[in-house]
């Protein structure tokens, strides 16, 4: 059984930092892409970054410039590193894990972990 468990999140206020973490276990091979989603009250589920097994990431235009995804494929881990955070950043942020066999693709989430930034 899959699982992904997130860390880090918390309350902060307006220009300071978070750093959450995503530890994915139970899985015999690495993730293809893995990456952080957001909600926030009353809103659709959002993508905030992802980055591939090769490196590759992609980024909300919202986000560009201060968060950075990384992550350890040996350890199957996924960070992300958010700085300059804003009370627009206020979400729960879910990971998630999208695992590839040929003609085939399964997706994990996280439980999420609540980010509030306060003005």
């Amino acid at each position: 059984q899959v699982q992904l468990v997130e860390s880090g999140g918390g309350l902060v206020q307006a220009g300071g930092s978070l750093r959450l973490s995503c530890a994915v276990s139970g899985n015999t091979f690495s993730p293809y892409t893995m990456g952080w989603y957001r909600q926030a009250p009353g809103k659709q589920r959002e993508l905030v970054a992802t980055i591939t097994s090769g490196g590759s990431t992609n980024y909300a235009d919202s986000v560009k410039g201060r968060f950075t995804i990384s992550r350890d494929n040996a350890k199957s881990t996924v960070n992300l590193q958010m700085n300059s955070l804003k009370p627009e950043d206020t979400a729960v942020y879910y990971c998630n894990a999208e695992f590839r066999r040929p003609g085939s693709k399964i997706v994990y989430w996280g439980q999420g972990t609540q980010v509030t930034v306060s003005s």
